[in-house]
């Protein structure tokens, strides 16, 4: 389904390249409600490459070869980047950090500076700080893009410490996708749902759990979708000798929300972050929220307001916060209640028509004014 939207030959053509719709990862998220979003900005006529691509029936057999799948995914990504770049103003182009950079966000930005295109490089990874200092030449590429956008004011504050500028545009939740259920008096029944690898820390969420198992030994741990430290954390639940802890493996978003619906108190404990979907469908579900003080997370998880705070690799504080949401009447009612009214920031309409304004000043059919006032929004 490469094209999502033609209204004539008057709109902007944007070509948004972003990862497969149907895919999982927070990325391919958002590239679906952002392709939803755009549809119905008028004067917007979006083109969508997946990357990877979709290769002809008889070259799909080589995207399953370890060695070969990269360089057979890239070859293919600009042979169909070519083939539809004349025909649009604007090449919007999601990337996360690091060598992810270099296969497909890399040649598009040079692409559109070769075809007289305007290029959005759309950042969308916590890393960002250890990119630009490990990789030398990172600010020069990202430079490339005539526009740099951060899902989370963190990032921006992070490209204006090396000299970069970009604005902010928040990811997009759409709260009738989620059960919002009012809770007043909690169960100790936990959720964490992040991707199992090592920047996450998962095993500082069930040495937490551990501890609070002590004190509520009918507590609950689901533990949703996979990833390579999969197998490592199921030994570590059961050298910890931990009870009623569930591995669910990768859940669809429309299966999420029964998991949040069914779950009591969500957390996680990071190391590195940037903006996480899953706090914002916290807050359109009405679970309080525990996070670790990382990357992005405090711009959108205020402490003590829309959900509680602890400082990473703390899990005796992650322990201590489950107990004051279970025991301190009326605190998950005040954090889930100012929560709800936070989505407002990250409606459908709204970003998308932050995103179209943006399409617009590019191609010199807006106010010049407006995206000063937006580089450096927070809020």
């Amino acid at each position: 389904m490469p094209v999502v939207k033609r209204r004539g030959q008057s709109g902007i053509r944007v070509l948004v390249i972003a990862p497969p719709r149907a895919s999982a990862g927070g990325q391919a998220v958002q590239a679906d409600r952002l392709l939803d979003a755009l549809e119905a900005q008028e004067g917007i006529d979006v083109d969508y490459l997946p990357s990877p691509p979709t290769l002809p029936l008889v070259l799909r057999p080589l995207q399953r070869l370890r060695f070969l799948r990269t360089a057979v995914n890239a070859i293919a990504m600009q042979a169909k980047l070519l083939a539809r770049i004349r025909r649009v103003a604007v090449v919007h182009v999601f990337t996360a950090a690091h060598s992810a950079f270099l296969w497909v966000p890399l040649p598009a930005l040079v692409a559109a500076r070769l075809w007289g295109r305007k290029s959005v490089l759309n950042y969308r990874d916590g890393r960002a700080e250890d990119h630009l200092r490990d990789w030398r030449s990172a600010r020069v590429l990202l430079g490339l893009a005539d526009e740099l956008v951060a899902n989370s004011p963190y990032l921006v504050d992070v490209f204006a410490r090396h000299g970069l500028r970009a604005r902010a545009i928040f990811n997009i939740i759409d709260p009738s996708a989620f059960r919002y259920r009012p809770r007043t008096r909690l169960k100790p029944a936990f959720l964490h749902n992040r991707g199992m690898e090592p920047l996450y820390n998962i095993p500082c969420t069930l040495r937490a759990f551990q501890l609070v198992q002590r004190r509520y030994p009918e507590a609950t741990l689901t533990l949703a979708h996979d990833g390579p430290d999969r197998a490592a954390l199921e030994d570590m639940a059961g050298a910890l000798r931990l009870r009623n802890v569930r591995f669910v493996g990768r859940v669809s978003q429309e299966s999420m929300k029964d998991l949040y619906d069914r779950a009591d108190i969500y957390w996680m404990s990071p190391n590195v972050d940037c903006m996480p979907g899953s706090i914002l469908e916290c807050y359109a579900s009405g679970i309080p929220a525990i996070a670790t003080r990382v990357g992005g997370i405090p711009y959108i998880l205020f402490h003590e307001h829309t959900g509680l705070l602890v400082e990473p690799n703390d899990h005796e504080a992650m322990a201590r916060s489950a107990f004051r949401l279970l025991e301190e009447e009326g605190l998950a009612a005040r954090l889930t209640s100012n929560a709800r009214l936070e989505l407002r920031k990250y409606e459908a309409a709204r970003i998308g028509a932050k995103w179209a304004t943006l399409y617009r000043e590019l191609t010199g059919l807006a106010p010049s004014s407006a995206k000063k006032k937006e580089i450096t929004s927070a809020r």
